[in-house]
């Protein structure tokens, strides 16, 4: 099965595409591992990529795109995958379809994890994590048993720049002003299927197979 998968930051996507992955026994392609793979591999691709990145610039869409070509042309990839974190705008999708189409790749989802944006603001501004043994908590539904205490090693833990409400609004509002429309390009492709991810994670993944057919 080949999978796009959408989703606002903080929706749970690597969570349910980790599940998909094992369910299906297909790679969950995430660019930012992909492009890392090739900066650390000193791949042709990854050299150019990199002299964009350390000037400070954005990798242009056809250089992504050839990235991601690149990795679908694995043998791994034949049954299917999940591809995740890309297209995050018109343009980059509509790039994708030509490649896709000249490797006689067709989709057979794109797969919406929908959950509310004041959600998300709770769920990620909530997460605190061990700077020194990795740990995660939030201080809702997953709190420390010392207050602000990493249960593991009892170090204090923090709240990283990301998870800061400030910087989920940003990202969410890039998000809906980049990426929502995407939502709409599938769903008149007849691609799109779409999970609620507003509850538990087995909640979600019981609605993502569902959506998915799987």
């Amino acid at each position: 099965m080949k999978i796009v998968l959408l989703g606002a930051p903080g929706a749970g996507k690597g969570t349910q595409a980790k599940t998909i992955s094992e369910k299906l026994s297909i790679p969950h392609i995430s660019t930012g591992d992909i492009f890392r793979a090739n900066i650390k591999g000193n791949t042709p691709l990854g050299i150019k990529a990199k002299e964009y990145m350390d000037k400070g610039q954005l990798v242009p869409d056809e250089l992504t795109v050839e990235i991601v070509k690149d990795r679908l042309a694995n043998p791994d990839c034949e049954k299917g995958f999940i591809l995740d974190g890309f297209p995050r705008t018109i343009p980059q999708a509509e790039y994708l379809d030509k490649v896709l189409d000249s490797m006689n790749i067709e989709l057979d989802a794109t797969l919406l994890i929908n959950v509310k944006d004041a959600d998300i603001i709770e769920r990620m501004s909530g997460r605190r994590t061990c700077p020194n043994c990795g740990a995660s908590y939030h201080v809702i539904f997953n709190p420390t048993k010392v207050e602000g205490i990493c249960d593991v090693c009892s170090t204090p833990v923090i709240q990283r720049a990301d998870d800061a409400a400030e910087t989920v609004l940003s990202r969410l509002e890039t998000y809906h002003k980049q990426t929502q429309p995407l939502i709409s390009y599938y769903e008149k492709a007849g691609k799109l299927k779409v999970a609620d991810g507003a509850d538990e994670v087995e909640q979600t993944t019981a609605r993502v197979f569902k959506a998915l057919g799987i």
